[in-house]
């Protein structure tokens, strides 16, 4: 299994990382299926499963394990304490890793995602942030790794330059 973020990403740089790693199935793991920016407009949910259709790849929108509003706004406020703005954060606050963890994961049942895994070609779980330190997905593969054995691989934009 593998992660992925927006950021950094344009849509055809994203659909190739994703054929690289030969993903048959993405996890959209966001609140809201949009990203802000017209730089982004691609990560928005119809233009990107239709967009992943066309490259034969499944997709499954799982809200269940999305962070709250209330969560987000934490992370938020967090960020602005110590002054990063959403795009640069790259760890998640302590609060709200724990209570993304007892208020989220530890009710989300797991197996389901686990039994859906491609027989052939790998799943992505695939949210916002461009690092999975900074992200929820990180926890969802944490979680996978140790009570369900999955293997993670983290996707990130290839640097230039």
């Amino acid at each position: 299994m593998t992660t992925i973020g927006v950021y950094g990403f344009d849509g055809e740089s994203f659909l190739q990382r994703l054929r690289e790693a030969n993903v048959r199935l993405l996890l959209d793991v966001r609140q809201r299926r949009g990203v802000r920016g017209p730089e982004y407009a691609w990560a928005n949910s119809r233009r990107l499963q239709a967009a992943l259709a066309q490259a034969r790849i499944a997709y499954e929108h799982h809200p269940e394990l999305a962070p709250t509003t209330e969560l987000r706004q934490l992370q938020y406020a967090e960020d602005d304490r110590h002054g990063v703005g959403k795009r640069s954060r790259r760890e998640l606050a302590a609060e709200y890793t724990r209570r993304y963890t007892t208020e989220i994961l530890d009710r989300a049942d797991l197996t389901p995602i686990v039994s859906a895994l491609p027989s052939s070609g790998i799943a992505a779980l695939f949210c916002v942030e461009r690092d999975p330190e900074a992200c929820h997905r990180s926890l969802i593969a944490q979680r996978l790794t140790e009570q369900h054995r999955v293997t993670i691989e983290h996707l990130r934009p290839l640097e230039h330059g």
